[in-house]
């Protein structure tokens, strides 16, 4: 698969798959509560996107994915599968929406608590999320890939936590999963030159433990390997002329 430069229509159609992604995750909030079932989460984001959006969920028979969002909680690290499992006190979940729009996807993922976390779920939150700017921050024309994946996988091991590898960024566009493979770890300087027009996620997972995963029988979620929490932030950005766009900014992060 080659690495797609996006026209500056095709720039414009990214933004609005952004924008409309980033408004799903701002709406699902106020229903994380206890005793909601990641299922009511999925039926909601789904009649969102499809009714009031007059847009599609990309995950929705997506290599057979069998939902329309992806809810992963606590131990889960991605690709978690909405089910009749119903949100606890405590509990942090992973809300990952992708939408499609005239042809292109917007994807970003949020991390969201169910009433008060643990001091360790809160930190793990926090550093996920920090890592992503992070990550962002080296995102501009003339550095490349491994500056974004050093700076993620430097502050996370720095405060103790751990970066999962199996699992990565990716190019997107008009298809949902396009190259290049963005690592959240590895070495400045190396992999691929940022280029102006490029479009791709940065997503870090960040475990409290150790970095190993395993997938369950189902063939879509992955959990730690130690059973350890779990936490991932991810946006979709757009190389520009002196820097990067974020696509996918939540209301609370447009100042």
């Amino acid at each position: 698969m080659s690495i797609t430069i996006k026209s500056p229509a095709e720039q414009d159609a990214m933004r609005e798959a952004g924008r409309l992604t980033a408004a799903v995750l701002d709406m699902i909030g106020p229903f994380i509560q206890p005793g909601v079932t990641t299922d009511e989460l999925n039926q909601i984001c789904h009649d969102y996107i499809v009714d009031v959006q007059q847009a599609i969920p990309a995950p929705l028979n997506y290599r057979g994915f069998p939902k329309s969002i992806c809810t992963s909680v606590n131990h889960v690290v991605c690709h978690g599968i909405p089910s009749a499992k119903t949100l606890r006190l405590g509990d942090l979940i992973n809300v990952d929406i992708t939408v499609i729009k005239d042809g292109f996807h917007g994807d970003s993922s949020r991390m969201f608590s169910v009433g008060k976390a643990t001091i360790q779920g809160e930190r793990v939150v926090r550093v996920s999320r920090e890592a992503l700017w992070l990550g962002i921050a080296q995102a501009r024309p003339g550095n490349r890939l491994g500056d974004i994946g050093h700076a993620i996988q430097q502050y996370v091991e720095g405060q103790g936590f751990s970066v999962v590898r199996e699992y990565c960024g990716h190019g997107i566009g008009r298809i949902f999963h396009e190259d290049p493979q963005v690592l959240h770890y590895g070495e400045p300087g190396t992999g691929l030159e940022l280029r102006e027009g490029l479009t791709f996620t940065i997503e870090p997972m960040v475990n409290v433990g150790k970095r190993h995963v395993r997938l369950l029988p189902d063939g879509w979620t992955v959990v730690t390997r130690d059973h350890s929490l779990s936490a991932q932030w991810e946006h979709t950005i757009l190389i520009t002329r002196d820097g990067c766009e974020v696509l996918t900014l939540g209301a609370d992060e447009r100042t």
